[in-house]
């Protein structure tokens, strides 16, 4: 495995300029064959200004959809979050949507960005991702860039699920129907082995008309810091703008004029998540990537940060360009009219034009085709969920009495979930957790509870999934000592506020004081001292890696300040699993205590 990328002032160090530089040799003896056999009719036509008015036939209008960050989301009642306050996303209402949006197009083509598998809800994470494979060919999803997530199980799996055939260890989860493969085509163009060649291609090229679209799939450059190295050992995860301007010149030479990159990185608006159609504030490293793209490329379509936004960004020597992301779970769909210029077989970004559309569920008729798929799968589903992935010594209750008619109250299930969630992200160097206490569904129960019988003490699957069945994304990224504690003043819900109180769960080695005052329903005052991390004293200034999961990282349930961090977030995968994980782990698990915070009178 090579070294995560160093930089020098003159760029990317040698290694990875070989390896990039042997990308492109890769493709000489081909661009050679083309010189040769090309017909002349089919070379590049010059430049010719577009006229006022453009005469009949010469503009070809094309609808792109696009959306990313799927992961495996088949059920609306796994999504984790909603638009604008309503439900959202899910298989039946993606799939739904984009039928919709297609009716009356003559030319229309699905794109993704990347993590349409791993970092998945069990239903289909449980199957080595299958189902979601399954449902978006159904969909017609044409094309995607790889994201980290694809990652998740090696290149091997990752080929498995791009060419099909059953599972090497699980098998075939229905042997009369081998597992097929995907219909769509992943790209991978920036993941190189020490000869240049890539997994999987590097682009996809598309002819409408006379006109021929290019299609670049990337994943980000710190893949490699954010899956498991023994996956994908002799694999080099290269500069995301470096490597697609090198295809630029590969894809004119085949006389492709309109370029798309479907990119697995994103940026936020400011605050996040911002409004799915707008573009306040927009920043991360979306912005340097496409200030270093090469101007000749028209469209850029992001992921991995699981935010909104649809900008026109300015291009350094050429002109704007359409950059989007379509939030994550199918709760959005961004729909570009991309209208192609015959004379020059490029786009005519004047004319084109971007619009992210919410996936919202009400208004929308579930697609059968997508309900059969999950119906197919919803047998093995439940027969999984008798399966036992630890054992605990005792009830692992929520807050009040009884368990869970209080989240206003320090909780074991709220402190057990971020005591989870803080081991799994310290790959991350995660320092605490949060769990929203809403985010716990149930309790976990000593005694016996499933049929058959599973024993006492024994947490099935199941068990574990409606205990914490939302199929949030943990995310880790940097907080200061005073945001924290913004954070915790911020469990105070505002006034009218159907809970006055939202106690979050605390990871080990996190303790604090609590002060606060209800009065009449209303959280009327609130005091946070004595912050430690592991007995030392919290510093206002200092720097500490926070894990949470998206629905709080985006600002769920008034926690603001969460929403307000512009940093890089490093994706930690799916929450349930992660629970699954450190329940197999340490075996027996005893309640956490309850005695992290201090509350005072």
């Amino acid at each position: 495995m090579s070294a995560p990328a160093t930089y020098t002032a003159g760029g990317l160090r040698t290694d990875r300029r070989r390896r990039l530089f042997a990308l492109v040799a890769a493709f000489v003896l081909a661009m050679t064959s083309l010189a040769i056999s090309a017909d002349p009719a089919s070379a590049k036509k010059p430049d010719q200004p577009p006229g006022n008015p453009d005469p009949p036939g010469q503009l070809v209008q094309v609808q792109l959809l696009a959306f990313n960050d799927y992961h495996g989301h088949l059920l609306d009642g796994t999504v984790p979050g909603a638009v604008d306050g309503l439900d959202a996303g899910g298989s039946e209402y993606l799939s739904t949507k984009l039928n919709e949006l297609r009716a009356g197009n003559k030319y229309s083509l699905t794109v993704a960005a990347g993590d349409l598998i791993g970092g998945s809800p069990a239903f289909s994470g449980l199957f080595h991702d299958e189902p979601s494979v399954e449902s978006l060919n159904a969909m017609g999803l044409d094309v995607s860039s790889v994201g980290n997530h694809e990652f998740d199980e090696g290149v091997t799996e990752l080929l498995r699920m791009q060419n099909g055939g059953c599972h090497p260890v699980d098998g075939c989860y229905f042997p009369a129907e081998p597992y097929p493969g995907a219909d769509f085509q992943w790209l991978a163009a920036n993941v190189v082995n020490e000869d240049g060649e890539t997994p999987l291609p590097p682009y996809w090229i598309k002819k409408i008309e006379s006109v021929k679209v290019g299609f670049i799939g990337m994943t980000l450059e710190a893949t490699d810091t954010l899956v498991a190295a023994a996956g994908i050992q002799g694999w080099d995860f290269l500069d995301e703008a470096e490597t697609a301007n090198a295809l630029v010149p590969i894809l004119k030479a085949q006389g492709v004029e309109a370029i798309v990159v479907l990119l697995h990185e994103g940026g936020s608006q400011t605050p996040p998540p911002g409004a799915v159609d707008d573009c306040v504030g927009i920043s991360g490293p979306i912005v340097a990537i496409n200030n270093a793209l090469d101007p000749e490329i028209d469209v850029l379509i992001t992921g991995h940060t699981h935010l909104p936004y649809n900008c026109v960004l300015d291009v350094p020597d050429g002109q704007p360009r359409m950059v989007t992301s379509a939030y994550s779970y199918g709760r959005v769909v961004s729909e570009f009219d991309l209208v192609l210029d015959k004379r020059t077989d490029d786009v005519r970004r004047d004319l084109s034009t971007a619009q992210n559309h919410a996936v919202i569920q009400e208004g929308l008729t579930p697609d059968p085709a997508m309900t059969a798929i999950i119906e197919k799968w919803q047998p093995l589903y439940d027969l999984a969920g008798n399966t036992p992935v630890g054992t605990i010594t005792e009830d692992i209750t929520r807050g009040g009495t009884p368990p869970g008619s209080d989240r206003g109250v320090e909780s074991a299930a709220g402190n057990l979930v971020a005591d989870a969630q803080l081991w799994s992200t310290s790959s991350n160097s995660a320092d605490v957790a949060f769990m929203n206490p809403g985010g716990v569904r149930s309790d976990l129960t000593y005694a016996q509870s499933q049929t058959p019988p599973e024993g006492d003490g024994v947490v099935t699957f199941g068990e574990a999934f409606t205990f914490q069945p939302f199929g949030n994304t943990l995310v880790t990224y940097p907080m200061t000592g005073a945001q924290i504690v913004l954070v915790l003043e911020e469990q105070c819900q505002p006034l009218g506020s159907s809970r006055p109180f939202l106690h979050l769960g605390v990871s080990e080695g996190f303790t604090y004081d609590l002060s606060k005052t209800i009065v009449a329903g209303d959280c009327t005052s609130v005091t946070v001292s004595n912050v430690k991390l592991n007995g030392v004293a919290l510093n206002p200034a200092a720097s500490y890696n926070v894990t949470v999961n998206n629905f709080l990282a985006d600002g769920g349930d008034n926690f603001t300040t969460f929403a307000t961090i512009t940093a890089p977030r490093l994706d930690g995968g799916n929450d349930l699993l992660a629970l699954v994980n450190y329940l197999g782990t340490f075996s027996p698990v005893a309640p956490p205590s309850t005695d992290r915070v201090n509350e005072l009178p």
